[in-house]
């Protein structure tokens, strides 16, 4: 499974790929107003700062949400470089707009996906990545993490290329979760990464080696 940092935080991203997991990075309107990007050309900038730093794809999303309008704008992210996936909105105008990015060759991230059906449209328009969002789903009391394993069900009955890429995951098991239910990526809080390094046996195991050695080597 692929590790995503969502966030447009340039500190916490640099500090994820140093650790040596990072596949890439999700970023969104919130998460750039968040760090105080504000204004097309400085966000379109921090998004070729965020290429500068992390190796792998970096989802900058469309604002607009008429079908030209997401075109024009699609083409100028996928421009800024290499590394750009287009993130559009599921909405029909974005299901056109995928169909057209995937005809050219522009990767894509279909998000804001709470369902099946919306997810297989955009498998069938040739999203390079689909997002289902798990955490928004539990926060109304619905299983996010059912909806990972039925989107993976049906992909794999029709051999579909998109990716499933669990969105919006707030803490560690989720991740450990996704990945026992065959979530091709999963993108969260630098916080859900970190969580996975830490049990209380590995701390208590290496504090006695230590220990132990101190005695043996005084």
């Amino acid at each position: 499974m692929k590790f995503f940092i969502d966030t447009a935080n340039l500190d916490q991203i640099r500090e994820a790929q140093d650790l040596g997991v990072l596949d890439g990075v999700t970023t969104n309107p919130s998460l750039m107003a968040k760090e105080g990007i504000t204004g097309r050309e400085n966000i379109l900038q921090h998004y070729k700062d965020i290429c500068a730093i992390a190796t792998g794809d970096v989802s900058a999303e469309v604002i607009s949400t008429t079908y030209d309008e997401m075109i024009k704008e699609g083409e100028e992210l996928a421009a800024l470089h290499e590394q750009i996936v287009v993130k559009v909105p599921m909405i029909k105008d974005g299901i056109k707009a995928i169909k057209y990015f995937s005809d050219k060759g522009i990767r894509t991230n279909c998000t804001l996906v709470f369902s099946c059906g919306q997810a297989l449209l955009a498998a069938k328009a040739g999203a390079t990545y689909v997002s289902p969002f798990i955490g928004r789903l539990d926060d109304i009391s619905t299983d996010g993490l059912n909806l990972i394993t039925e989107i993976r069900h049906i992909y794999d009955n029709y051999m579909f290329d998109t990716q499933i890429l669990a969105a919006s995951v707030r803490h560690t098991m989720h991740v450990i979760d996704c990945a026992k239910i065959g979530a091709d990526v999963m993108t969260g809080p630098l916080s859900s990464i970190e969580g996975l390094l830490r049990h209380p046996l590995t701390d208590s195991g290496l504090a006695k080696f230590l220990a132990d050695y101190e005695k043996g080597n005084k």
